[in-house]
């Protein structure tokens, strides 16, 4: 059985709205074994994030919009950075050393980005593209991530938070319509920055101008089916109330708080020259 890098869910692109899962499976190809890893690292946030993939295809059946999904593990490469980040293939991850990263070969490198990273990143491209045809507009995007409860020892209060670099369009209504909820801590770029180079965000739409949020559910929220159910009622009718406004469907330059977006355009073609 063939391994794929991503998964489509299939959805009405007239709805000028696409939904991704960079790390919504913990999958690796049989060749890459486990990576040296015992089953239990896999349990872990460092292989996927918990509860991302259903909480995904139920939005997607909700709201009837297509989704792209990152077929593989975090820990074989990582679909949510750039090409150039240091991060983007781990051998410490989290306390965990990734036998199957050290050392990292160059050419081990290129051929993961040309088997894994570059196809999930065509295909979100190609979905783009496809919901842009039918609908007419430029589409709103929305991806999906989950954190731990704890950061070493210390809890995170926030329930959600939604990262963003420097377009707030579909940001500030999420946030607002989340904290409608007075029972809901909401974090605003927490409990990570959603400013980084070369991310998905960045790729597909900082640099072409899209709308787009990032939201992130803290992972013991959604790690049962009850929790996604809850999480999806949640989120499904602030996200259509935010694409029936036009503005949404606008491409307009934003800028990154990461440096200039040409600059961007300029390393990006050189990296997959």
């Amino acid at each position: 059985m063939s391994f794929s890098p991503f998964h489509l869910v299939d959805g009405d692109p007239a709805k000028g709205l696409v939904l991704l899962a960079d790390h919504a499976r913990r999958d690796l190809p049989s060749a890459y074994g486990s990576l040296g890893l015992s089953p239990e690292e896999f349990e872990r946030h460092i292989a996927y994030d918990i509860g991302v993939e259903q909480l995904t295809r139920t939005l997607s059946a909700m709201l009837g919009a297509p989704a792209v999904l990152g077929g593989f593990s975090r820990l074989l490469i990582d679909p949510n950075r750039g090409e150039d980040d240091p991060t983007l293939i781990m051998r410490l991850s989290d306390g965990a050393i990734v036998p199957g990263n050290n050392p990292m070969p160059s050419d081990e490198r290129e051929k993961r980005l040309n088997q894994f990273y570059r196809p999930y990143h065509g295909a979100i491209a190609q979905t783009i593209e496809a919901v842009t045809t039918a609908s007419g507009k430029a589409p709103l995007v929305i991806s999906i991530h989950s954190f731990t409860p704890f950061w070493k020892s210390t809890p995170r209060p926030w329930h959600a938070g939604i990262l963003w670099d420097k377009d707030p369009r579909a940001v500030r209504p999420i946030i607002e319509g989340l904290r409608a909820d007075p029972h809901l801590i909401v974090g605003d770029n927490e409990p990570y920055d959603g400013a980084l180079r070369n991310d998905t965000m960045f790729q597909h739409c900082i640099v072409p101008g899209l709308a787009h949020a990032l939201i992130e559910v803290r992972q013991d929220l959604i790690a049962a089916q009850v929790g996604i159910e809850q999480w999806a009622k949640r989120l499904a009718p602030i996200l259509e109330a935010i694409n029936a406004d036009p503005d949404m469907h606008v491409a307009r330059q934003f800028g990154s708080r990461t440096g200039p977006i040409e600059a961007a355009n300029t390393m990006d073609k050189e990296n997959r020259a």
